[in-house]
């Protein structure tokens, strides 16, 4: 018998199913990484949006089980959720908007792994309006919020308790568009366009065919196509969308501009002529015409506040003078407004400096304030007169006895700047109390504040600055 030695091509399969096994080197192998968990932050590391802000952005950042982490993208497999939140819009980038006040948790998934963050959506303050001694203020997402006197209903939370902090105004469905103040009565519209009323009625301002007073807004009519309203110390108007104008309420000095002297309880068509801006002052109305931007004033006129050079009453709207006019404010018993060149004019009473011009005496006709042209919204009140110029400094001048000037000094009979700021946007005026609304959308007051107009949550009878309404 032969003896046989092992071929070398016996051993080359062997050696590779060694090699195969790992056998024979001592070496490693490295599995693939797997995802672990998800971190989601913000581009700007904050957890809350406002209603009306920029998209945010929003970065999921996976973390591996070989310790590596890296940013997660849909192209990925990364899904954001979740896609039916009523609070927020999420989109599949990862950018969120807020759409209703609250709070809710954003979910970044990928490969079975889940992310979560809680973002609160906020509203900031959008638009306000002063009158009496109570104050109305409308926040991004269409909610009016009230703080005040409130003896008749005026705030329309649906008692008659004074606030000296923001309550909600009673009543859901559809959001309010614009709202107006009278002494102790309010008037606004909704986004649906239908027309509201609450508060005092003694006189009919409420315009829903009766006196009697309503503590929580009801409506007046049914008519979908109300633009904008205005009130005055016991009589109302709005616009209608084609530009006709209507007026209720008190009507001893003509102010509704029918022609008589007659209340009315419901809305009243007033003439033929379109209107794009109305304002009322304690007793007198003032109004732009819609083509022609052309002034018209009626109603009381003992101190010349119609601006006909006239002091006498007028029943019906009358022309002012020949300027073309783009805003206009109705105080007590005074007006301002402002010309299409951004030049500001005054007339009417002037006991305690109010229309700015360095005098005390009453003008009967619209007299230039200054010689500025950069005047963008101007608002008066009963013996004050508080405006924003382009730059977005704030002015004020008149009485100052409660502090309603907001600049801690006396009265001042010429515009007077109030701080250095100017990052104001727009303005308002009660009886003795002012607010502002600045450009990042805080909201600021200052004067009267013995029935908690203010809003603050304090009980000092007055601000002589600016003081925060927390959002």
């Amino acid at each position: 018998m032969k003896n046989f030695k092992f071929s070398t091509l016996l051993m080359i399969p062997v050696l590779a199913v060694l090699a195969a096994c790992g056998g024979g080197g001592g070496g490693s192998s490295t599995g693939t990484a797997t995802l672990q968990s998800i971190t989601i932050t913000s581009s700007d590391n904050a957890t809350t949006i406002a209603i009306g802000a920029a998209a945010k952005q929003l970065i999921a950042t996976g973390r591996y089980s070989d310790g590596s982490s890296k940013a997660l993208a849909s192209t990925g497999g990364l899904v954001w959720g979740p896609s039916n939140s009523t609070v927020l819009q999420i989109a599949t980038n990862g950018t969120v908007t807020g759409k209703l006040v609250g709070t809710d948790t954003i979910t970044a998934t990928q490969d079975g792994v889940t992310g979560k963050l809680a973002i609160t959506v906020t509203a900031p303050w959008g638009s306000v309006v002063a009158g009496g001694y109570q104050t109305i203020a409308r926040k991004a997402d269409g909610n009016l919020y009230s703080w005040g006197e409130n003896i008749k209903g005026q705030l329309g939370d649906s008692t008659t308790i004074n606030r000296s902090a923001p309550v909600l105004v009673s009543g859901g469905g559809t959001s309010w568009k614009q709202v107006a103040l009278g002494d102790q009565f309010a008037v606004a519209v909704r986004n649906d366009g239908t027309l509201w009323a609450w508060g005092y009625n003694q006189d009919g301002q409420l315009g829903d065919g009766t006196q009697i007073n309503h503590t929580a807004p009801t409506q007046i009519g049914k008519d979908k196509d109300w633009n904008l309203v205005a009130a005055g110390k016991a009589h109302a108007l709005a616009i209608k969308t084609s530009g006709a104008l209507y007026a209720w309420g008190r009507n001893d000095r003509g102010q509704l501009g029918d022609g008589t002297a007659i209340n009315r309880t419901a809305p009243l068509k007033i003439g033929t002529l379109l209107w794009s801006a109305i304002s009322a002052g304690e007793t007198h109305t003032m109004a732009i015409q819609r083509d022609t931007n052309d002034l018209y004033g009626w109603g009381g006129n003992t101190y010349g506040q119609v601006g006909n050079l006239l002091k006498v009453d007028v029943p019906a709207p009358v022309k002012i003078g020949t300027l073309k006019w783009t805003s206009l404010s109705a105080g007590a018993f005074h007006t301002m407004a402002i010309t299409n060149s951004g030049t500001l004019y005054a007339w009417g009473q002037n006991t305690y400096g109010q229309l700015g011009n360095n005098g005390s005496l009453d003008l009967t006709s619209p007299a230039q304030i200054g010689t500025d042209s950069n005047w963008s919204q101007v608002a008066a009140g009963t013996q004050h007169t508080i405006g924003v110029r382009n730059d977005g400094t704030l002015w004020s001048w008149g009485a100052n006895t409660e502090g309603q000037l907001g600049t801690g000094g006396t009265d001042v009979v010429i515009p007077q700047q109030v701080g250095s700021d100017k990052n104001w946007k727009f303005v308002a005026a009660g009886k003795a109390h002012s607010f502002g609304l600045k450009t990042d959308d805080t909201l600021w007051g200052w004067g009267r504040n013995q029935e908690g107009q203010l809003g603050n949550g304090q009980t000092a009878a007055y601000a002589p600055i600016p003081v925060n309404v927390p959002n």
